[in-house]
């Protein structure tokens, strides 16, 4: 019997499909973090809500997250332009 590990192999195909539906889903909560941010502004100011903390929370969450993915953003560009550097 062999005792390697046997590698789960993944085409590149299957490799982009991952790697998109991924960014997919973190740009759908980003834009789910907004929208709650928004509803809950928006409840507080037509006085549906009495709870600013909870406002302000989710505008804080908000925000977090989209700083979260500009960064991810910036990182993934400079890993883009450091590949596209190097000499093969």
């Amino acid at each position: 019997m062999n005792n390697s590990k046997m590698i789960n192999q993944v085409s590149p195909s299957q490799t982009h499909d991952q790697f998109a539906n991924a960014l997919k889903q973190a740009i759908n909560k980003v834009n789910e973090a907004q929208n709650v941010s928004d509803q809950k502004t928006n409840a507080l100011v037509n006085g549906e809500i009495n709870d600013l903390h909870e406002v302000m929370i989710a505008a804080q969450k908000a925000s977090v997250t989209l700083q979260t993915a500009t960064q991810v953003q910036s990182k993934a560009i400079e890993a883009y332009k450091e590949v596209m550097r190097m000499q093969l």
